[in-house]
């Protein structure tokens, strides 16, 4: 189908909807020139890092315990990496989209750039955290800082001396029980729509939400260059990037 069809057929459905729920992953920050990866945060495409092992290791609550200077070295160079990220027009066109929904808008996002509150998306989830909050694991003290320049690595805690960790998922930990029941109340409340952009949906968390949306006739999108294992339950597959795709979407919905 052309895709124009799919963008005017994706307008219609915001214009009939209250609430939007918006599932994001790496994909929707390709266009702020970050990578779509493996690990928190990414960049990791190769089998082992430089110290020899899986980046699943090396970024792994059990690494972090035994030893935080491997942990903090991958994790500096993620932050490197995001560092001067701006939101792109797919964060941008999300936020505004608050201001003409009725019922609101929330965001589900897999990832740790802080993109959609740099946007100024107000209900937001961060299922994986963000790499601007550090929080020190033995006494919770909490500092925010978007800049890790110049910084001794590990840093410690101000408070009590402690090595201080950014307030992220590693592997191996639990997703945060808040996060996760912030999700379920969106779902029991209701969604007149449901988009998932810039992710494959590799993880059930993700995955059965759409599925489920799907076969209960809430309107369900992708929006992806590539097909994906979601791609099938969807209504509608729009192969284009996020930012591209998100502006003609919305577009088409403040025009009517």
């Amino acid at each position: 189908m052309d895709t124009q069809i799919i963008i005017e057929k994706i307008a219609r459905h915001l214009d009939r909807a209250r609430r939007v729920l918006f599932i994001t992953g790496a994909g929707i920050s390709a266009d702020s020139g970050l990578p779509t990866y493996r690990g928190v945060g990414g960049l990791y495409n190769d089998d082992a890092t430089e110290d020899g092992l899986p980046i699943e290791t090396a970024l792994s609550g059990h690494m972090f315990a035994l030893r935080p200077d491997i942990t903090w070295k991958y994790l500096a160079q993620i932050a490197d990496n995001c560092r001067g990220a701006r939101p792109n027009p797919a964060h941008l066109a999300i936020a505004r989209l608050e201001e003409t929904l009725p019922g609101g808008v929330t965001v589900f996002t897999q990832n740790v750039d802080g993109l959609h509150r740099l946007a100024g998306s107000s209900r937001l989830i961060e299922i994986h955290g963000n790499l601007q909050t550090l929080i020190c694991p033995a006494c919770a003290f909490t500092e925010e800082g978007d800049d890790l320049a110049g910084r001794a690595l590990p840093p410690t805690c101000p408070a009590c001396g402690g090595v201080m960790r950014p307030d992220v998922v590693l592997f191996g930990e639990a997703l945060p029980e808040d996060a996760l029941q912030r999700f379920a109340d969106t779902l029991e409340e209701g969604v007149d729509a449901l988009f998932v952009i810039g992710t494959t949906g590799v993880f059930p968390y993700i995955a059965e939400p759409v599925v489920w949306a799907a076969r209960s006739g809430i309107p369900t999108i992708e929006i992806n260059p590539q097909q994906t294992r979601l791609t099938p339950y969807v209504d509608h597959h729009l192969p284009l990037g996020a930012a591209a795709a998100m502006s003609a979407i919305e577009s088409l919905h403040r025009r009517r």
